[in-house]
């Protein structure tokens, strides 16, 4: 089966970050493809400093250890597509709603680009975000007011952080955070692998009247570097049918409301 290069080289990409090296044979038949492709592809991502080649092979280059948000591909995407779908149902028109950076709220972002009873309004939906790729997309629609956070951009994620970002989220107030995370815990709550991630999306908590998680069930019950918020403070969780029952009655016990799609 041909692939399109993009989505060969985002395959290849993943495998990398999955297994931290790989030898041009093993992707060449994981991938279906001849092994003179899988050099090409290697030394064009090699000059893109997107691995590093080695003899037979590449390894995962030392900065890139995080795949980029644009190569983070289909994985668990049927999922995210029905956890985002969820997540915006819950938004009603008029509100100011937080959006934090990731795949499943970016896909978030596209649920509510969509949603019909949102095609009109002034503003229909204000949209407050330190992700430049899901400003960049809801921009487009007249009826969305877009804030942005000031900050520095993170090349992985696209995410605004650092402390140019208080300023604004300082001055406004939210009533739906919308929280992308990397574990979420009962015992030790929502978390990020980067520290200043972690401080972006905690304003954004404190600011809101209610925090939403939207995680597929594999980042629940595991932890992350840094803690975005405790457990009590999230409001409802909006997962997967993924999440056990025993996981489920956890976070109920805790006062999260659990909705599994």
């Amino acid at each position: 089966m041909s692939q399109s290069r993009d989505a060969r080289w985002k395959a290849l990409l993943e495998l990398l970050v999955e297994q931290g090296r790989l030898d041009v044979e093993a992707a060449a038949l994981a991938l279906d493809v001849s092994a003179a492709t899988i050099r090409r592809d290697f030394d064009q991502l090699a000059q893109q400093q997107m691995l590093v080649r080695t003899r037979g092979g590449a390894v995962v280059h030392g900065v890139s250890y995080e795949l980029p948000l644009r190569y983070k591909t289909a994985r668990r995407a049927s999922e995210k597509q029905r956890i985002a779908q969820a997540v915006a149902e819950l938004i009603t028109a008029g509100e100011a709603v937080g959006l934090t950076g990731g795949t499943t709220t970016t896909e978030v972002a596209r649920a509510l680009a969509i949603r019909p009873d949102l095609a009109s309004g002034t503003p229909a939906l204000t949209v407050v975000t330190n992700a430049l790729n899901i400003a960049n997309e809801l921009a487009i629609r007249p009826q969305f007011k877009i804030v942005v956070t000031g900050g520095v951009a993170r090349p992985q994620s696209y995410e605004l952080t650092g402390p140019l970002a208080d300023g604004v989220l300082g001055q406004i107030t939210m009533d739906t955070a919308v929280l992308g995370v990397n574990g979420f815990d009962v015992t030790h709550g929502a978390a990020a692998h980067h520290e200043d991630e972690a401080g972006i999306n905690r304003l954004l908590c404190e600011r809101a009247e209610r925090v939403v998680v939207a995680a597929d069930s594999t980042k629940l019950g595991t932890r992350a570097f840094a803690r975005i918020c405790t457990t009590d403070q999230v409001d409802t969780l909006v997962t997967d049918t993924g999440i056990s029952e025993e996981m489920t009655a956890l976070f109920t016990d805790a006062g999260v409301e659990v909705i599994a799609v």
